[in-house]
């Protein structure tokens, strides 16, 4: 099994390279929705606010490699096992090493990259359930998320991909790695 792990900052790409993953039938397995779920549980609503302190409580109460564990457990569950998988929303040095000591697979990070002015364009604009319209909030998550180690798992990451041009350039960068890693494998 081949097995990519995308990793950004909020707002680079990561959400619509999981959906070009998904429109070539590709397994998607994104950590935020086990976040969510764990936000859900605890009678919270789905609001940046919520979800953040989740993700940032859990990995303090378990250690920064939690949402690996439960992305790894999930994995581990899948029958039959895909011959290619994404994992969205690596976010930690601690994650990525926990994903390649325990996944029994080819494992390989890609990043992606946009400027903070075009990310924060697309918080502004992109209306998703656990965003706000408030640039103050994306400053916030963006120092949340960097405090996590983020930038020094985007660092590590074995590719990165641009994504500042228009939405079809970034769709032929995506299914172009995807048919490199399927026909290298």
């Amino acid at each position: 099994m081949k097995v990519i792990a995308f990793t950004g900052m909020p707002c680079a790409g990561k959400s619509e390279a999981v959906a070009i993953a998904k429109q070539n039938d590709i397994l998607v397995v994104r950590m935020g929705d086990l976040i969510w779920e764990e936000t859900k549980n605890r009678g919270l609503a789905l609001d940046g606010k919520n979800v953040g302190f989740v993700a940032d409580e859990m990995r303090k109460v378990h250690g920064n490699d939690i949402w690996a564990k439960r992305t790894v457990e999930k994995i581990n569950s899948l029958s039959p096992r895909p011959e290619m998988l994404v994992i969205d929303g690596l976010r930690t040095p601690r994650e990525l090493e926990f994903f390649k000591q325990n996944l029994e697979a080819d494992f390989l990070v890609v990043a992606i990259k946009a400027s903070d002015q075009i990310r924060l364009n697309r918080f502004l604009s992109r209306n998703r359930t656990d965003d706000s319209s408030e640039e103050s909030e994306f400053v916030a998550r963006d120092e949340r998320e960097k405090s996590w180690g983020l930038v020094e798992a985007i660092d590590k990451a074995d590719i990165s991909i641009v994504n500042e041009e228009g939405f079809e350039e970034f769709r032929q960068k995506i299914i172009a790695l995807f048919d490199d890693i399927l026909s290298n494998g």
